[in-house]
């Protein structure tokens, strides 16, 4: 049924012995809420990606909860709850470092209001969490731009409402606490089955509501492997350009969900299929298209494939490492003018990050805790061209040294590289500091007895720059 016809359909519920979802595989402390929202008088469901993730044997990663209660009303039954967000005004409950979130239902409307998150992070362009006043109107109130992009969406209402609002019709299933029934509205139990990505309502006009969506599209497909619809996927060509509207902020954290969770190999694949990765790294897309080598490609998959064996392995994974990954081919090109024009290796690559950085920034906001130590990392790699003599074993010291090193590797695999010279550090690291010196003295000439003393000029206190490493 259209949300905007007035009617409410009924739902179709799935009875506890039609589902596979138990409460054994709930986390206690979401049962907690929802056993006390309902002793409350409340009605109370698990709602979302939690709810489809039980349903195909995945174990969620987070648990959101859907109640009639107000926030305040939520806040009043839980000490441990604070209120967050002016875009969707939601409750946080936490218990240690778990945080159970909860939505008060929404009203459905004309147009239809974005959900937050359901795999995790709340929709809430990257806004800090900060604790709101309860306002004396009750906070009702919806807001769009002139895009038809929903800024604010506080009007709440039903059950019946609420599920008009939520994106995808997998993301929109209801576990019932009370008799552990799920209800669906929308067809979402036999799509989940199908492993179908279908949108509620009309497609165009929920991505201009969020174009967001888009991502979050490409994101299930990589993560869960579903199929997106031929209806939900027709209008990327038309509306992936409003993806340049979105902060930058916001897409930071999209960009960490598609490309730090262990599957970010297909999403970059999916991203360049979808004709959506010229929206968010425009430069590194127009560099690809050119490219008759393949040597930025290989690169970035071959990164991409390292960080998901890593993510998989459990180990830490960092946004500074994939950034420079993904910008390494136009850095490079940008760094060859450079190079052309005279300037030195090191300082030509410096000076192109920031150069490409800037650029980035305008889609994808890069804060400078992962644009600096890149920008060092990638201006490192003409270091490795010199293997001998005292500078050589003082590199192996350097705090960057070891991920300057991981992307030297990754690029000798890519060819960018002389794989001769990602073997010779490989194997001075495993090398006692006695057989390390005597191979930077067998490579580079005569050992160096000791450090070189700079004479001072006279008659004056300056210090000319250091030269560049070539």
């Amino acid at each position: 049924m259209d949300p905007k016809s007035g009617g409410a359909p009924s739902p179709v519920i799935v009875a506890r012995a039609d589902h596979p979802v138990s409460r054994s595989h709930i986390s206690g402390n979401a049962l907690k809420v929802l056993y006390r929202l309902r002793d409350a008088g409340f009605q109370a469901f698990l709602v979302g990606g939690c709810v489809r993730d039980l349903l195909i044997g995945i174990e969620p990663k987070d648990f959101d909860v859907a109640t009639d209660a107000s926030p305040e009303e939520v806040r009043r039954l839980f000490r441990n709850c604070r209120l967050i967000g002016r875009r969707f005004r939601l409750a946080h409950i936490r218990f240690g470092y778990q945080v159970i979130e909860v939505a008060t239902f929404r009203a459905a409307g004309a147009p239809m209001a974005p959900e937050p998150d359901l795999d995790g992070v709340t929709d809430e362009e990257a806004e800090p969490e900060q604790e709101q006043d309860e306002e004396p109107n009750g906070n009702v109130d919806r807001a769009h731009d002139e895009r038809g992009r929903l800024l604010r969406d506080n009007v709440y209402g039903s059950i019946d409402q609420d599920v008009w609002r939520r994106d995808f019709t997998c993301n929109a299933l209801y576990y019932n606490i009370e008799d552990f029934s799920i209800w669906d509205y929308v067809g979402g139990v036999e799509d989940v089955r199908a492993r179908t990505l279908r949108l509620i309502g009309d497609p165009e006009t929920r991505y201009r509501e969020d174009p967001v969506r888009m991502l979050r599209a490409v994101r299930f497909e990589a993560k869960l492997g579903f199929t997106i619809h031929e209806s939900a996927r027709a209008p990327f060509a038309t509306l992936a350009g409003l993806l340049e509207h979105i902060p930058p902020a916001r897409l930071l954290d999209e960009f960490q969900k598609l490309f730090l969770a262990g599957f970010g190999q297909s999403s970059f694949d999916l991203l360049r299929g979808h004709g959506l990765l010229d929206h968010l790294f425009p430069a590194t897309a127009a560099h690809l298209a050119d490219g008759q080598d393949g040597i930025a490609l290989a690169l970035i998959r071959a990164g991409l494939a390292n960080t998901d064996r890593r993510v998989g392995e459990g180990k830490s994974v960092t946004p500074m490492f994939l950034f420079a990954v993904l910008l390494f081919g136009p850095v490079s090109a940008a760094a060859q003018k450079r190079f052309e024009a005279g300037m030195p290796p090191t300082a030509a690559i410096a000076d192109a990050v920031d150069e490409i950085v800037s650029q980035q920034n305008r889609r994808i906001g890069i804060p400078k805790r992962f644009s600096i130590p890149m920008r060092e990392l990638l201006a490192l790699q003409p270091r490795f061209h010199r293997r001998e003599g005292r500078r050589a074993l003082g590199f192996l010291a350097h705090p960057r040294f070891r991920a300057a090193y991981d992307f030297l590797v990754l690029r000798a695999e890519a060819g960018a590289e002389d794989p001769a010279i990602a073997r010779w550090w490989t194997e001075i690291q495993s090398l006692p500091p006695e057989q390390q010196r005597e191979r930077v003295g067998a490579d580079g000439g005569a050992q160096e007895s000791g450090p070189r003393r700079r004479r001072r000029r006279r008659g004056s206190r300056r210090h000319a720059p250091p030269p560049a490493e070539g």
